[in-house]
């Protein structure tokens, strides 16, 4: 089963960047449908980011489009998610998962998921 390791959160302030990283082991990450999830204090598990497993293609929650950046390295097994302009409202612990897609619909069926890394974006 696919493991993920998330890591390159930190504290930020308002409009500033981050990268996360989403190492995968135990299978390749060539395979699967890869999906960026957050979850701030006391809300609800929000889909951000999910990246097709064959053609890249590639999805934004409205929240974050035009500001974040989803990309993978196959060869380095590694799912990114670049952050920029970063809003007070993205603090939140992100999570890279397996995710199906079908049609209109993604974010289906988290699995496999990691520990999560922590942003905060603070003033």
């Amino acid at each position: 089963q696919v493991q993920f390791e998330e890591s390159g959160g930190g504290l930020v302030q308002p409009g500033g960047s981050l990268r996360l990283s989403c190492a995968a082991s135990g299978f390749t990450l060539a395979y699967y449908n890869i999906a960026w999830f957050r979850q701030a204090p006391g809300k609800e598990r929000e889909g951000v980011s999910c990246i097709s497993s064959s053609d890249d293609i590639t999805y934004y929650s409205e929240s974050v489009k035009g500001r974040f950046t989803i990309s993978r390295d196959n060869a380095k097994n590694t799912v990114y998610l670049q952050m920029n302009s970063l809003k007070l409202e993205d603090t939140a612990v992100y999570y890279c998962a397996t995710v199906d897609h079908y049609s209109d619909y993604w974010f289906l069926n988290p699995a496999a998921w990691g520990q999560g890394t922590l942003v905060t974006v603070s003033s």
